[in-house]
């Protein structure tokens, strides 16, 4: 299969360039555009009618026009890209609207290139199955395409973890800053040993990376910071 082709909508410069270059790191994935309004999201796409864009990570709160009347005029066009809203915008009644436009992911602000990459990569497998050729032998075949987009309804942690923690945990990274074990026990009121088993999990599933931190006398200290 030919790479996903992307145009990125955001109005924000360093984010947009954040997003691009967060988009270029996943395997079969090419950026072909970066819009920073809403007007100029529909001039790119209907520019590249003859290549057409495959995907679109749509900003919500744009200078000009709110994404969700994008998704409409788009719809109106008769447009069927994708797209992936990439927004702050938590109202219900947003979200609502954008499953009836048929937004395909909706990915919340701010947010890890784990769960960016986790995204996309469910999008490429749900859209390897529905342009396959052929037709759906039974039922389960349909449930495993929405399966594969939606992800797990449920997050399982490992015996012995808990999800307030995990989210104490989180919380204390914050930021760009590395953080030790004993930094992030501080901050979040546990213990050096439950620090590091969370951020260990944490580093194995990709939400959280490991470095050496340097100029301190001895051994160096190993710091921790989200993906």
């Amino acid at each position: 299969m030919t790479d996903i082709r992307v145009l990125v909508v955001e109005d924000e410069p360093l984010l947009a360039e954040a997003h691009r270059t967060y988009t270029e790191r996943v395997p079969g994935f090419v950026v072909v555009g970066v819009a920073h309004t809403g007007r100029e999201a529909m001039a790119a796409l209907r520019q590249r009618a003859e290549h057409p864009v495959d995907l679109v990570l749509l900003d919500f709160r744009l200078p000009d026009l709110h994404g969700l009347e994008v998704c409409r005029a788009l719809r109106a066009a008769g447009s069927a890209v994708d797209v992936l809203a990439v927004t702050s915008a938590r109202d219900l009644a947003v979200v609502r609207t954008a499953v009836s436009l048929g937004v395909t992911h909706y990915l919340l602000k701010p947010f890890t290139f784990a769960a960016f990459r986790d995204k996309l990569h469910r999008y490429a497998e749900y859209r390897r199955q529905v342009l396959a050729d052929g037709e759906v032998a039974a039922q389960h075949e349909v449930d495993r395409m929405f399966a594969t987009l939606r992800g797990p309804a449920a997050h399982t942690l490992p015996k012995g973890l808990d999800e307030q923690t995990l989210r104490a945990v989180l919380g204390s990274l914050g930021g760009d800053a590395g953080r030790s074990a004993s930094e992030v026990a501080g901050l979040a009121g546990i213990s050096r040993v439950t620090a590091r088993r969370y951020l260990e999990y944490l580093v194995a599933a990709e939400r959280v990376v490991r470095a050496p931190r340097y100029g301190t006398p001895g051994r160096p200290e190993v710091e921790y910071r989200p993906a």
